[in-house]
């Protein structure tokens, strides 16, 4: 089950007021670069990707977190909710490498019920395209993949298993437009001008 796109509106406006942050129009920009790819594929929906990319953060209504704390909130949120396929792209959307990502065992809890999740997962078409719009949006608009790279290792270095992401995510972009039959760039609005864009990474207040 889904929200509908008000209720995933509202959700968004809610958690954006608990813990406020670009977060929250990364995530409209996510929800609308999901729909514009899913309406040039004939197999899929493009409200229900449209309302999973909306949600897929949501796990940060309960404040600055990390990635595993934002992921598994988010999951516990929307199933609390009844929203299962929401739920699921809570958990599978920042981890391109699926049961690649769980090369260890983790020691926090969240993380435990995490890996469990991913490892009896395989991802489908609609984690690949949030997994891939997630990489496509920043709170300003829609850049080329680089640049997001870029964006995000400036806010938090070089880990480990980065590189093999991009990859992922390069592969996934094949993946849709060969689907598409046009570049996804050709339906993200003003991708040219916002990917020229340098804006200093956004850091929590009081840092």
């Amino acid at each position: 089950m889904l929200p509908s796109i008000d209720e995933a509106i509202k959700e968004l406006e809610i958690a954006g007021k608990l813990n406020p942050g670009p977060w929250v129009k990364h995530s409209m920009n996510v929800g609308l670069a999901a729909r514009n790819i899913a309406e040039k594929i004939s197999d899929m929906d493009p409200t229900k990707a449209y309302i999973v990319g909306l949600m897929h953060d949501i796990g940060r209504r309960v404040g600055i977190v990390d990635i595993p704390t934002h992921v598994y909130e988010g999951y516990k949120y929307c199933m609390g909710k009844g929203w299962d396929e929401a739920a699921r792209i809570c958990m599978t959307h920042s981890y391109l490498l699926m049961q690649e990502e769980f090369q260890y065992e983790p020691d926090r809890e969240d993380e435990k019920a995490i890996k469990a999740y991913i490892m009896e997962c395989t991802a489908d078409d609609y984690d690949k395209l949030i997994q891939l719009c997630d990489s496509l949006a920043v709170d300003y608009g829609f850049v080329i993949l680089e640049k997001r790279f870029v964006d995000v290792t400036r806010r938090y270095g070089i880990m480990e298993g980065y590189i093999k992401g991009w990859e992922v995510a390069f592969g996934i972009k094949e993946y849709f437009e060969e689907q598409m039959g046009c570049s996804i760039y050709d339906v993200l609005p003003d991708i040219g001008k916002t990917t020229l864009l340098t804006p200093k990474p956004w850091s929590p207040p009081g840092k």
